[in-house]
């Protein structure tokens, strides 16, 4: 299977408003302009424009956020609890889609193509649902829909096209098994790894040049998403970030610094759906020659705070909240 990158996530909130404002307002997301479902204009033809008017807010109070010229890269659904909701790795087309399909059913794999509401939901043309060993929902999509004109409210430029949105970095108490399930069944390959202690290891995996779309962490028998990672075109967006997130009061989880594995310069800051939100440039692309190794220091300058201990500690405090 040969998954081209990580195509949006979605998340839950008490708050998605909440969520609105820290996107656009410290991150520097952007509303989405036409929400899934909605009508797209059409040149020359009269038209009140879609419903939600570029607020990115749907009737029932899911937020939609644009990063690039797709219609939407995260949506933050309303719910009691926090945390992620699913996310959505990106085929090539109807073809791969047909392909993917085939292979999991091959494989023994539960998957179910989506109806065309759901698909219509997300704005993409085909769709499948599954779930990891960890219980993670996963989306599979072809054809997303693409209405360009991306403005940031803070100036800000995202490096995504070719190399998806980012990454996510999931916490799961079953390493090994994840890892079979996105190398052996996904397709994703390992780029490299490392281990913190007895049980507590790492593991990052490429679907494209990006480093990685996908970490693995294992810390215990704890599960969820620990961050999000977003990264920007130049270091001042990503310093302007950092003020913005200071002058809000946001926590920062990790100070600025530069990992030694993929070479993203970023800082980590708490998002108000607990997990974090991590935001860096110059993040590291691996060619066809790259050999996977395990690599023995964090970082090469920095990210105090970012400790197997810390996310241990942060973790255990969002279950109790």
């Amino acid at each position: 299977m040969e998954i081209h990158g990580l195509g949006y996530v979605g998340i839950m909130s008490p708050e998605p408003e909440t969520w609105l404002r820290f996107a656009t307002e410290v991150v520097g997301l952007m509303p989405a302009r036409v929400l899934p479902g909605e009508a797209f204009a059409v040149a020359g033809v009269e038209s009140p424009g879609p419903a939600s008017r570029g607020s990115g807010i749907a009737a029932d109070g899911t937020v939609y956020l644009k990063a690039d010229d797709h219609q939407w890269r995260v949506a933050v659904h309303p719910g009691r609890s926090m945390g992620l909701a699913y996310l959505g790795f990106e085929l090539a087309d109807g073809p791969a889609f047909e392909r993917a399909l085939e292979e999991l059913s091959r494989q023994g794999i539960e998957v179910e193509e989506s109806d065309a509401k759901l698909a219509s939901a997300r704005g993409v043309r085909r769709l499948a649902r599954l779930h990891d060993p960890a219980d993670n929902a996963l989306e599979l999509f072809c054809l997303p829909a693409s209405d360009r004109h991306f403005l940031s409210p803070q100036g800000a430029e995202f490096v995504t096209g070719a190399l998806g949105l980012g990454h996510v970095n999931l916490l799961v108490p079953n390493l090994q098994e994840c890892i079979d399930f996105y190398t052996g069944v996904l397709g994703f390959r390992l780029s490299d790894f490392i281990e913190f202690g007895p049980g507590l290891a790492s593991h990052f995996f490429r679907c494209n040049p990006r480093h990685h779309s996908l970490g693995l962490t294992c810390v215990g028998e704890h599960r969820g998403l620990h961050h999000l990672m977003l990264e920007m075109k130049e270091i001042d967006d990503v310093g302007q970030a950092l003020d913005r997130a200071k002058a809000a009061g946001i926590p920062i989880t990790s100070t600025l610094g530069r990992h030694k594995n993929d070479h993203m310069l970023s800082f980590y800051m708490q998002s108000p759906a607990g997990f974090d939100v991590e935001i860096g440039t110059g993040g590291r692309l691996c060619g066809d020659d790259w050999l996977a190794h395990e690599f023995c220091e964090g970082d090469i300058w920095g990210h105090e705070g970012l400790t197997a201990e810390a996310i241990l500690e942060a973790t255990l405090e969002r279950e109790e909240a």
